[in-house]
């Protein structure tokens, strides 16, 4: 696997260079080499976009993957200074939506635009400005450190003004995910749940506009799933535009401003997670029957599955 490769299994967009490798908090450390991808001139640098401004968004789409059709007419807006939750049953189209919207999946029908403009009218490193993906799992055969990698999402604003801010947007998103106390271990002897919060620094490191996030709790436990899920609502209430893959429900309903349920490559309903999930919704979705209840205090959903069948009962030791 060559190191561009190995950036991609990260989830970084092939313009990403290394060229922050060696620096800030990896200082010490010994730099790696590689060529760079990013043309240091000429790109178009993102302003500040208004809450509430439209950033993402799916027209028409249409994904096939594998000759089948993943994603059928969907219509989507990731808005600025808002969480937008997608969320589904296995196979229900979640992640090619998200791949779609970061411009890393063709579409056959239907329009991408990203920061006001068509996907396609921007160059990948002014993509990568602008949006920056967590991918469902981190891997890489190479022996970078965990500052390494989270360095590795400032490439893109190399050559930039942006560029003087590398070391504390690092230390900074290495804080926010818990990850500084061993930020120079080897990425590859984290264990899953580390290596995802260090895939989520990198994102957080890269300070797009735009963060697209694909299942970042699925390996965590409860209280580092609380702790991403907090990440996403403070980036959204500074103005970035978050959409979250989710399969945890009360996540989605306690921290998502907006959900899209997805189903069958369609998007069943969206809206505010309090009109959305319903019993009967959500019990058609998923084929399990479920009901959805207030919470007594916050009012926030709580979908619980219905069992047919009782707990066994406690046995008294002899």
């Amino acid at each position: 696997m060559s190191p561009d490769q190995g950036m991609r299994r990260l989830g970084m967009s092939s313009g990403q260079d290394m060229r922050w490798l060696g620096k800030g908090p990896a200082r010490g450390v010994t730099g790696r080499p590689f060529h760079r991808l990013f043309p240091r001139r000429g790109r178009r640098l993102p302003g500040t976009v208004a809450p509430g401004t439209a950033y993402a968004e799916a027209e028409g789409l249409e994904v096939r993957l594998g000759g089948r059709t993943v994603l059928r007419g969907v219509d989507l807006t990731a808005r600025a200074g808002e969480v937008l939750a997608l969320v589904g049953p296995n196979g229900a189209g979640k992640s090619t939506l998200l791949a779609a919207l970061a411009a890393d999946l063709p579409a056959i029908a239907g329009t991408v635009r990203v920061g006001g403009l068509p996907a396609g009218d921007w160059s990948a490193a002014e993509l990568a400005l602008r949006r920056a993906v967590l991918p469902q799992s981190a891997t890489l055969s190479f022996p970078f450190t965990v500052a390494e990698v989270v360095g590795m999402g400032r490439a893109p604003w190399a050559g930039t003004p942006a560029a003087d801010t590398d070391d504390a947007a690092v230390t900074e998103a290495m804080a926010a995910t818990e990850v500084a106390g061993f930020a120079g271990r080897p990425f590859a002897a984290l264990s899953g749940g580390e290596r995802a919060r260090v895939a989520l620094a990198r994102v957080l490191a890269q300070r797009a506009p735009l963060l697209l996030l694909d299942e970042p709790t699925a390996a965590l436990d409860l209280r580092h799933q609380e702790l991403v899920l907090g990440i996403c609502r403070e980036r959204a209430a500074t103005g970035d535009a978050v959409v979250v893959v989710l399969h945890d429900l009360g996540l989605a309903a306690a921290y998502a401003d907006r959900v899209a349920v997805l189903h069958d490559g369609l998007i069943a309903a969206q809206g505010a997670p309090g009109s959305v999930f319903t019993a009967e919704l959500l019990s058609r979705v998923y084929r399990q029957p479920v009901e959805v209840i207030g919470h007594p205090e916050s009012g926030i959903p709580l979908v619980l599955p219905r069992r047919t069948t009782s707990p066994a009962p406690a046995t008294a030791r002899p």
